[in-house]
């Protein structure tokens, strides 16, 4: 469930903060072989288990878009919107790094981190995370990338 709006003045203050954490998700095959549906990436890594289990990685796994996407439904639950502010855009990355590939079956979470809160124009304010997406169970992360939104008061 989202948060309550925050000031601008608040956001800012949060600056170095975690601003959210999501729930944990279950990354399952049927999840990933839609996702290769979707998008044509057939790599056998993602969709063979049989074949997959032979390979370095022992069995599928995640592509690391799929990973990146899901934050994307993920920050709108916990991230707090700013005051005034009517909708959220994804404004795009900074940085991305795909970290440690996510086997089928693992279970995954988002932690934002506030990093920056702009005024660009009246009614629009562009918001820094850094977002670490953790995988259940393993010390390294799946992925680490610096995210821009714009939220937009009209």
């Amino acid at each position: 469930m989202p948060r309550p709006p925050l000031s601008l003045s608040d956001y800012r203050a949060a600056i170095g903060s975690e601003i959210g954490r999501s729930d944990w998700v279950l990354i399952d095959q049927p999840m990933i072989d839609a996702f290769a549906a979707l998008t044509g990436d057939n790599q056998y890594i993602h969709i063979d288990p049989v074949r997959a289990r032979e390979s370095p990685l022992r069995g599928t796994v995640a592509h690391g878009f799929l990973t990146l996407a899901i934050i994307g439904g993920l920050g709108p639950k916990v991230i707090p919107p700013i005051e005034g502010t009517k909708i959220g855009y994804n404004y795009g990355f900074n940085s991305i790094r795909l970290v440690t590939p996510v086997p089928s079956g693992s279970r995954i979470r988002a932690i934002f981190i506030a990093k920056g809160a702009e005024q660009r124009a009246p009614g629009q304010v562009t918001l820094t995370f850094g977002v670490t997406v953790e995988i259940e169970g393993r010390i390294k992360p799946a992925l680490v990338a610096e995210w821009l939104t714009l939220m937009v008061s009209e």
